[in-house]
C-alpha cells in the first residue's frame, strides 16, 4: 500500500468519526481525527458538542503512551483551529506535543482560521498535506462551509407532490391540504426540521394551514420558524406565533434580503418548505442549493403546480413507503 493511500483510509475515518458529532457540534462544523503510529492507530476523536474539546483535544487525549505522539501522524477532516475561542488553538497543541506530521481534509473558511492553522504548523517545521479527501470533508460540513464561503445559509427546498405533479389540491380555505405524505416520511420530514436552523414557509401556507413548523417526530430542537406576510394578513394567533419556539416575519424583503439577514443572525441553514409560489421563487432566483422531492403514489388530477424541476442534477432517488423521495442540487453548483 502506498503512502497516499494510507492517507485516504486514516482520512475515511476521520470522516466517519466526524459523523459521530452530528447532532452536538452545531454550529461548529463536524470534525474527526485519527493518530496513527507505525501503521497502527493509536488514538482516535471527534468533535462531540459546541464549547467542548475539539476533534483533535480528544485524539490526542486518548492516547495512553503520548511520547508516541513524537514519531505519529495526525489526521484531521478540518484544518487545525488557531484563534483562542471557546478552546485553546489546536494548531499550538499539536506544536506543543511534536507531532511531525499531519494530513488534513480540507481547510477552514473560517476568517479566524482560513489558512492560519496550517501556517501555524508549516511555521513550526511539521510536514503538513493537505486537500485528501477534500470534496468528502468539504460535502461533510456543507452548510458550515456555505455560510462562511457565500456569507447565507444552506438552503434546502422541500416539497410532497402527487405522482401526476400537484403539489395540493383545488380547495377551501378551511378544508384541509391533501395528505401526500406518509407517516414515515413524515417523520423523516421533522429529522429535516431538526437538522436545519431555520424554516420558512409563505403567507398562504400559514393562512390556510396554520402549521407549528415545529420538530415533534425527531430527536433534537425545533428551527427558527420565519415567514413573509407583505400585506399584513397573518394573524396573530397563528401557531407559528405562539411563542414556544422563536419566529419571526419578514415584510417588504427580497430573498436575497432574507438571506442575507439570516446570515448576520448566525443561521447556517435553512429549510424552505412552501407553498409553491415561494419554493418557485427560490429556484427563479437560484438561491438554493439542495431540493428534496416527495411523490406520493396518490392521483390529484387539478390543484397547484409543483415547482419546475429545472437545472436540477438528480443526486439521489429512494423509495419509501410506496413514496419516492427525490434529491437534487443545482446543475451549476458544488457536487459534494
Amino acid at each position: 500500500m502506498t503512502p497516499d493511500e494510507q492517507d485516504i483510509i486514516y482520512m475515511r475515518r476521520c470522516i466517519q468519526l466526524a459523523r459521530c458529532g452530528c447532532e452536538g457540534a452545531a454550529p461548529n462544523p463536524m470534525v474527526g481525527a485519527v493518530i496513527v503510529c507505525e501503521g497502527r492507530i493509536i488514538g482516535e476523536g471527534y468533535h462531540r458538542r459546541c464549547g467542548g474539546p475539539h476533534a483533535e483535544v480528544n485524539a490526542i487525549a486518548s492516547v495512553r503512551a503520548q511520547d508516541m505522539l513524537e514519531r505519529s501522524t495526525l489526521y484531521v477532516s478540518l484544518e487545525p483551529c488557531a484563534h483562542y475561542g471557546k478552546t485553546p488553538p489546536c494548531a499550538d497543541l499539536i506544536v506543543s506535543r511534536h507531532i511531525p506530521r499531519v494530513v488534513i481534509g480540507c481547510r477552514d473558511p473560517f476568517a479566524k482560521v482560513n489558512g492560519l492553522g496550517i501556517r501555524k504548523l508549516q511555521d513550526a517545521g511539521v510536514e503538513e498535506r493537505v486537500g485528501v479527501l477534500e470534496q468528502e470533508c468539504v460535502g461533510l460540513n456543507r452548510r458550515f462551509m456555505t455560510f462562511h464561503r457565500k456569507h447565507r445559509p444552506w438552503v434546502t427546498l422541500k416539497w410532497a407532490q402527487s405522482a401526476d405533479g400537484y403539489i395540493d389540491a383545488c380547495r377551501a380555505s378551511h378544508e384541509p391540504a391533501a395528505r401526500l405524505s406518509s407517516p414515515y416520511t413524515q417523520v423523516l420530514a421533522h429529522r429535516m426540521r431538526a437538522q436545519d436552523m431555520a424554516i420558512l414557509v409563505g403567507t398562504d401556507t400559514v393562512i390556510r394551514d396554520n402549521p407549528a413548523l415545529t420538530n415533534r417526530l425527531w430527536p433534537g430542537g425545533s428551527p427558527l420558524r420565519l415567514t413573509i406576510d407583505r400585506h399584513g394578513r397573518i394573524p396573530g394567533n397563528a401557531r407559528m406565533l405562539d411563542g414556544s419556539v422563536p419566529a419571526h416575519v419578514y415584510h417588504e424583503e427580497t430573498i436575497a434580503q432574507i438571506l442575507a439577514d439570516l446570515y448576520l443572525r448566525g443561521v447556517q441553514s435553512l429549510l424552505v418548505e412552501g407553498g409553491a409560489k415561494l419554493l418557485q421563487s427560490f429556484l427563479d432566483e437560484g438561491l438554493w442549493d439542495e431540493a428534496r422531492v416527495e411523490e406520493s403514489p396518490s392521483l390529484l388530477r387539478a390543484g397547484v403546480r409543483a415547482p419546475l424541476l429545472e437545472g436540477m442534477c438528480l443526486t439521489g432517488r429512494r423509495q419509501v413507503d410506496g413514496h419516492w423521495i427525490s434529491h437534487y442540487r443545482r446543475a451549476d453548483g458544488e457536487m459534494w
